[in-house]
């Protein structure tokens, strides 16, 4: 009798990553289509999984602004970082202190939920919370106030300025090659807005290819950066009560804003159904993507920016008692936003749509309809 002869044990198997460092892991993010319940079947979209990067979609600006920095001599060898984070930029800004050397310091407030805390304190960087919101420009100004306290207290010390950086936009042109690769034609672009970052660096490259792409931006109620008043916002890592400069209001075609209870909804569904969520621009991007997906002609090809993974979010969104104190729960989406003509026409509290997008401070001119 003659067994059979049996190749070796992983012959044919993929050959996975070998990182000599962690930074050498990011990017290269993994695609996954996402339909029901957003969408028909056929008529969803695809969202990039930067949850799959070490810390987050941050991780490509934290690395990249410290490299230009240091590049430059704007940062010496061995010198502090300080920077305001809400706490995804403070996980990139942890690995590129590790990557080059560099002790980190993240001023935040007390919305940083404690597993965050905890996190960014187990990977050496000193967490410093403000304790009083800025009259004006709440609890982001007065975490920029402390930063600037910081560095005027401490020599040599460098603050990436996430904010107004156009470091932070250049770090995503990686991630538009990505998308083209991955993808090949891309018709929409749908991306949460908190620094400008993403949304920038990101439509600025995939339209060197596509010049014909649409941006949809995403942000929350109660920010500022669309020309809405400011109010509380218990969604963290999009929206802002400052006016980051890095916000290219030229290269949207439309803005949404979306209410917490609609992204907790989106949230829940992404993990329900497909196995892949994350925090709140997770959900608020998988919402507006979805009805793009069911309004626009089919084989429109979308793709939406995830910027997280769940985990950071097991507290609030994912957690039934939190979401219920703050009347999250039960709350399905409408079908279709709300739509208003002129993005400070009234203040908007729910899932609101405009295509008329300006910079409130007129550092732009108006981008009106849509393609």
């Amino acid at each position: 009798m003659h067994l059979p002869l049996l190749e070796p044990l992983g012959a044919h198997a993929p050959l996975p990553v070998i990182a000599r460092r962690p930074a050498q892991l990011v990017g290269n993010t993994p695609i996954l289509w996402i339909d029901e319940p957003f969408a028909p079947p056929g008529r969803g979209f695809y969202a990039k999984l930067e949850g799959a990067n070490p810390g987050g979609i941050k991780d490509r600006p934290g690395l990249h602004m410290v490299a230009e920095a240091r590049r430059r001599g704007d940062l010496a060898p061995g010198a502090p970082i300080i920077e305001s984070s809400s706490g995804t930029l403070g996980l990139g800004l942890a690995l590129a202190g590790m990557t080059y050397g560099h002790p980190v310091t993240v001023v935040t407030d007390p919305g940083m939920e404690p597993s965050m805390v905890r996190l960014l304190t187990a990977l050496g960087v000193h967490v410093d919370q403000v304790a009083v919101p800025h009259p004006e420009g709440g609890w982001q100004e007065a975490r920029r106030e402390r930063v600037a306290g910081r560095l005027t207290r401490t020599p040599g010390a460098y603050c990436p300025d996430q904010y107004h950086n156009p470091d932070n936009v250049a770090a995503y042109r990686p991630l538009a090659a990505e998308l083209i690769a991955q993808l090949g034609r891309i018709d929409v672009l749908v991306a949460a807005v908190g620094t400008g970052g993403h949304s920038a660096g990101v439509a600025a490259g995939l339209r060197e290819s596509f010049p014909e792409l649409r941006l949809i931006g995403v942000d929350a109620v109660g920010s500022t950066i669309f020309g809405q008043p400011a109010g509380p916002r218990l969604m963290r890592g999009l929206g802002s009560s400052i006016h980051p400069e890095n916000v290219d209001y030229a290269a949207f075609d439309e803005v949404h804003w979306v209410a917490p209870a609609e992204a907790v909804w989106a949230c829940r569904q992404l993990a329900r159904r497909h196995y892949a969520s994350g925090g709140w621009s997770v959900g608020a991007v998988a919402l507006v993507a979805g009805w793009i997906a069911r309004s626009v002609r089919a084989g429109t090809r979308i793709a939406a920016i995830f910027p997280d993974g769940p985990h950071r979010y097991l507290e609030t969104v994912y957690n039934d008692a939190w979401c219920r104190e703050h009347r999250l729960l039960g709350q399905e989406p409408p079908e279709e936003p709300d739509e208003i003509a002129e993005s400070d026409e009234c203040v908007v509290t729910s899932w609101t749509r405009c295509s008329q997008v300006r910079d409130p401070l007129g550092r732009d001119v108006v981008k009106a309809g849509v393609r």
